[in-house]
């Protein structure tokens, strides 16, 4: 199994010419996250440490979604692959585990849906006609879910109303938080519940708190958010997760490439909590998009348009 990116800093900090190798490749990955111009000679450098690693196990090193300090796994996974990102956003290179090779835990989630099929039918008569109610339901009845539920939409409720802003930032985290520790299934019914009427649908767009954790006054340009993206490890990492995983083939049966939608659904979870946080465009619809515009980007309206188009008609998600 590939060990993971911590482990693999440690092991080559004790070698005195990785760690050299390595020293080089922290300052080459802070250069780039400073947008410093690199000369050429210095360029040169950075691309033979990463080949001077060759079969080192950090240059074949992994993180798992769920790892503690994840932030700390993704910095190495980054410093040891800053040239994938060269000149543009196609990062293709995940960080990530495989999901298949994730530990997948056991839930309770059938047992407390036919635990909640069995209370009093009057109290809970919307769910039949709501799915989003009944997952809604159901994570009512798990400590675990209910918790951190109630965590990110208390703190993404803040401010909401008045002329106090929320805090994006916290919220963005507690979102993170519920996807990261609350077991699939219960996100995944939360989040992608089949809905028939504009009242399931409506409940399914405000799922994470979108006043505060998707929209801006105005529509920022894509660019921007996919800016704000790489510079942080997370963003940049679950957008990684998200191109290899969602990319899309007209051929393909289920539209992906990789013949994985679960993956591609795990993927676009991961993305909610980021600067780049996606969204339903409204109750009427499963039409997901970010907001951004991709009005005035110049010389850059393609590369924008693909940003866009990622979300906005993507086969495979």
């Amino acid at each position: 199994p590939r060990s993971d990116c911590i482990a693999a800093e440690q092991l080559c900090l004790s070698d005195s010419t990785c760690n050299a190798t390595y020293r080089i490749l922290e300052n080459c990955a802070l250069a780039k996250t400073r947008f410093l111009p690199l000369d050429h000679d210095s360029r040169v450098r950075c691309l033979n440490a990463e080949l001077d690693l060759g079969n080192s196990s950090l240059l074949h090193c992994k993180c798992h979604r769920r790892m503690k300090r994840q932030e700390h796994c993704l910095r190495v996974f980054w410093t040891v692959h800053s040239s994938v990102t060269d000149g543009y956003f196609n990062l293709e290179t995940s960080p990530y585990e495989n999901p298949a090779n994730e530990e997948h835990w056991k839930t309770d989630y059938n047992k407390l849906a036919a635990l909640l099929s069995g209370k009093d039918c009057s109290q809970l008569a919307g769910d039949a006609t709501n799915p989003c109610l009944k997952a809604t339901h159901v994570c009512n009845l798990s400590k675990k879910c209910v918790r951190l539920r109630t965590d990110y939409a208390s703190i993404c409720t803040k401010g909401a109303g008045s002329e106090d802003t929320c805090d994006r930032r916290k919220c963005h985290r507690g979102l993170r938080n519920f996807f990261e520790k609350v077991p699939e299934d219960f996100t995944k019914r939360i989040l992608f519940c089949p809905c028939q009427d504009e009242l399931c649908g409506e409940r399914r767009r405000k799922t994470i708190v979108p006043d505060c954790s998707f929209q801006y006054n105005t529509k920022p340009n894509c660019l921007w958010l996919l800016d704000s993206c790489l510079e942080d490890h997370i963003c940049k990492s679950r957008l990684a997760d998200f191109q290899q995983n969602c990319q899309p083939a007209d051929m393909s049966p289920d539209g992906c490439s990789q013949h994985n939608h679960a993956a591609c659904l795990q993927a676009y979870m991961g993305m909610i909590g980021t600067p780049m946080t996606p969204n339903y465009v409204s109750n009427s619809s499963a039409e997901v998009s970010l907001w951004c515009t991709c009005e005035s980007s110049g010389n850059q309206k393609e590369k924008c348009d693909q940003i866009l188009g990622m979300f906005e008609s993507n086969k495979c998600l």
